[in-house]
């Protein structure tokens, strides 16, 4: 390559970015060579750099910029542009009463001409050694310094930037990028993100609790795990937002299945485990960072991916509780209804404390960070424990949202990807008629499907509304009465002297094609009839018609059902077992906004 043609390399950047960080330029450099770091579980490679000046030896390429060494584009004498990096100080045996050795972190680079038109090396640069200064063999450079001077010190930025040293505070930090199960002696500086509940646990090794905390820096994230008394210690301690200085903790490679933070490793707090709050200058360490994905595409993505989304929350149902298969305890959970500037609509559903403090009568703006895209009735996305939510907030994404919601999008022509059938499969927003969902024979495969109907009670079966069943927690089952006062489980295999009632109804709705009976449990019956299991049983020995008025009054009334059908053999005879999912009365301005956009989109299929 003619040398001419060659961008110059910033020739003095090297000491400068050493010694104060380098604020408002680019510097441009040489790469010189690299060396894989032995002992390693992941690739690091340690990089020789030039500026034409000084070359350097203590660089270190950040592991998401390995595939430019796999893909030769950091071969020897290539020019690169360095336009993201820190300086990290690590103290040594060696260095122990002196300065701490200086490495350059290489966070982002741009590689400007391969090394093999580059040809050779530029320049005739001097040796600094690990503290960048130029060491007492290193070879006296010839040539006049290029125009642009950095033997001053560069200024203090007030803004922070790569490379900046922390303001006011002799603490020396690490960067997240560089932490490794091999160090032992190391301090980061770290906003928290995110924080868990505390979540307990209870097994044949014993019970106890614990919560998580995700953290950032201007190089990378990670997340650290506080068990037990490090729980106790810390959780009321640390707040989501602020920044702290963190030393002490366990490294371990981090379990990719439980976690969307991009780290190979994760901390764990230990008995030793320091965190200081951070009272200096914190500019420098970055919020929390969205990579927004539009509604309308998340068609096109795959299940399971862990995604970023903004939206209006539009409506949101009620707070609902039903029972894990697995651990057979209660979750809570609310479905609100998220619509961007795309005209899309999907279904998000909040789990646990978020989704029962969850307020969306205002309509809120709302940004989520690692929500899991699920293939449930179409496409619909739930949060996960390090689901990051922020509401109404401070950014120009937001914003827009808000203006182009306020200013017409809230009555334009909504598509919800959420309503789409997968496989013939009734998705979650899904309406039907009790004809369409017989046509199209839901409920005849193997497993369950889903959909929405819009009917009325037509009869309520009250004569086996209650049954007695065990006070137990976590059991249901129907006791016995021993006719002595006290009350027999046989699952628990154990006798109560007291019981709690519940629900079980079989309800006969109708739509204006067929009608259909349905069985409501414990809890869609109580919203059907307004009142509690325990408030109707009592009723029933005490006061018999104010217990059939309750019924009564749920009758001939227009609900929205969500049914859960699945053909099942009974009595070696096939029938379709018909279970509400949910009900809710009818929002008739959501009802006939779905008319609408049904009619025009049949009068554009046409």
């Amino acid at each position: 390559m003619n040398r001419r043609n060659q961008p110059k390399l910033t020739s003095g950047a090297i000491p400068a970015i050493i010694g104060n960080g380098l604020y408002s330029e680019t510097p441009v450099l040489q790469v010189l060579g690299y060396k894989s770091l032995q002992g390693e579980s992941n690739d690091r490679y340690r990089i020789l750099i030039s500026d034409g000046k000084y070359s350097y030896a203590y660089g270190m390429l950040a592991t998401q910029l390995n595939p430019l060494i796999a893909e030769g584009k950091l071969e020897i004498f290539t020019i690169i542009k360095l336009t993201k990096f820190v300086v990290n100080k690590v103290a040594t045996k060696a260095t122990a009463g002196k300065d701490q050795k200086k490495i350059i972190i290489l966070l982002d680079v741009e590689p400007i001409v391969p090394g093999s038109e580059v040809g050779e090396k530029i320049g005739n640069p001097q040796t600094l050694n690990d503290v960048g200064e130029v060491s007492e063999d290193a070879t006296v450079n010839s040539k006049p310094a290029a125009s642009m001077n950095y033997s001053k010190p560069a200024p203090v930025s007030k803004t922070g930037g790569y490379g900046q040293q922390a303001a006011k505070s002799d603490v020396i930090t690490h960067p997240i990028v560089s932490l490794t199960p091999y160090q032992n002696k190391w301090t980061i500086k770290a906003r928290v993100t995110n924080k868990s509940d505390i979540r307990t646990w209870s097994n044949s090794r014993g019970e106890g609790k614990l919560f998580s905390l995700d953290m950032i820096d201007e190089t990378g994230e990670i997340r650290a795990t506080a068990f037990n008394a490090e729980c106790d210690k810390f959780y009321h301690m640390i707040e989501i937002g602020k920044v702290y200085y963190i030393s002490q903790a366990q490294l371990k490679a981090a379990n990719k299945q439980y976690t969307s933070i991009k780290n190979d490793y994760e901390m764990t707090f230990s008995q030793n485990t320091t965190v200081v709050p951070c009272h200096d200058d914190t500019s420098d360490i970055p919020s929390v960072t969205f990579n927004f994905v539009p509604i309308n595409q998340l068609i096109n993505l795959e299940k399971d991916s862990i995604i970023d989304i903004i939206g209006v929350a539009k409506s949101a149902n009620d707070l609902r509780v039903i029972t894990s298969k697995t651990t057979n305890k209660e979750l809570r959970m609310r479905e609100v209804q998220l619509v961007d500037s795309t005209n899309t609509e999907v279904n998000l559903t909040l789990w646990g404390k978020t989704g029962e403090e969850f307020d969306a009568s205002s309509q809120p703006v709302v940004a989520l960070k690692g929500v899991k895209l699920s293939d449930f009735g179409g496409r619909s996305i739930g949060t996960v424990s390090s689901t990051v939510i922020q509401i109404n907030p401070d950014m120009a994404e937001a914003h827009k949202l808000r203006g182009w919601y306020d200013n017409g999008g809230s009555s334009s022509v909504i598509s919800s990807i959420s309503s789409a059938r997968s496989s013939g499969t009734g998705g979650s927003g899904s309406y039907k008629t009790f004809a369409e969902a017989k046509f199209e024979n839901l409920g005849g495969g193997e497993k369950p499907d889903y959909y929405n109907v819009k009917a009325m009670v037509a009869m309520i079966n009250k004569e086996r509304a209650l049954y007695m069943a065990c006070p137990s927690e976590d059991c249901n089952k129907k006791v016995i009465d021993q006719n002595n006062g006290l009350y027999r489980c046989e699952k628990c295999q154990r006798e109560f002297q007291d019981f709690k009632w519940r629900m079980m109804l079989s309800v006969n709705i109708a739509d204006a094609t067929e009608q259909q009976w349905v069985t409501c449990f414990q809890e869609t019956a109580e919203t059907l009839l307004g009142r509690s299991a325990d408030e109707i049983g009592r009723l029933k020995d005490t006061d018999n018609a104010e217990f059939q008025k309750i019924f009564e009054a749920a009758t001939f009334k227009w609900y929205v059902f969500r049914l859960r059908v699945k053909m099942e053999m009974y009595n070696d005879e096939n029938r379709l077992k018909t279970n509400v999912y949910e009900v809710k009365e009818v929002n008739y301005k959501e009802h006939n906004e779905r008319l609408i956009r049904e009619l025009k989109e049949m009068a554009i299929a046409e």
